[in-house]
């Protein structure tokens, strides 16, 4: 795993990280400082991308049932089946886990078991295609759950950051997918080196999450 992706050196390997209004909230109710321009008012730029990433970091590791897994990759769903037994008719119940090390050299050396992480939602927000990128969008396509990714378009960073954040939801039961994830389930376009909306997108997430929550409540209550 890496955690906040290239969020660490503002997506390109430059100290500078650019967010689209309004993820300027976020950064207030974080305490992160950033610098605005006249030229560009519909950005904000954090000075250090680093300064906001371990911010967020240490603020969510604060909380006391937040758990770290250093070294961990996800490298399958857990599955319940639905009412019907079709594919398309899963509940996602959880991942299986392995040390990221094992899954890089599964083809070079004797076997090691995975472990599992049972959940009632899972958020996966894994980036767009790439070597750990949308495994949870490609997975669904293996196992039939969905019938095709629909493939990310060619960047235009006002289309896709509008997209990502007003389509998070729950794409499969128990399964939450957002960022630019999200744009190889729905053929959004590519987000390019701003943030804004991996900012909002994780939010409405948390959002959808809550919702969800609320929602199976009411189903067992029933």
């Amino acid at each position: 795993m890496n955690i906040g992706g290239g969020a660490w050196l503002g997506g390109q390997l430059f100290s500078a990280m650019v967010m689209r209004r309004p993820a300027e909230l976020f950064l207030n109710e974080l305490g992160v400082p950033y610098e605005e321009d006249p030229d560009m008012p519909n950005y904000v730029v954090v000075k250090h991308a680093s300064l906001f990433t371990s911010t967020l970091l240490s603020k969510v590791l604060a909380f006391p049932n937040v758990k770290l897994f250093n070294a961990t990759c996800v490298e399958d769903l857990v599955t319940r089946p639905g009412a019907s037994g079709s594919a398309q008719d899963v509940q996602i119940a959880g991942v299986v886990t392995n040390w990221t090390l094992v899954t890089l050299h599964h083809d070079d050396h004797s076997c090691m078991d995975p472990n599992t992480i049972n959940a009632p939602v899972i958020i996966s927000t894994t980036g767009h295609d790439g070597p750990f990128g949308a495994f949870c969008a490609k997975r669904l396509v293996s196992m039939t759950t969905i019938d095709k990714l629909g493939g990310m378009r060619g960047l235009d960073m006002n289309s896709a950051e509008d997209a990502i954040v007003k389509n998070t939801r729950e794409v499969a039961k128990g399964l939450i997918i957002g960022g630019m994830e999200l744009s190889e389930i729905d053929g959004f376009n590519r987000m390019g080196p701003t943030f804004g909306a991996m900012v909002l997108s994780g939010v409405k997430a948390a959002e959808e999450a809550l919702r969800v929550f609320e929602e199976r409540k009411r189903e067992c209550a029933e």
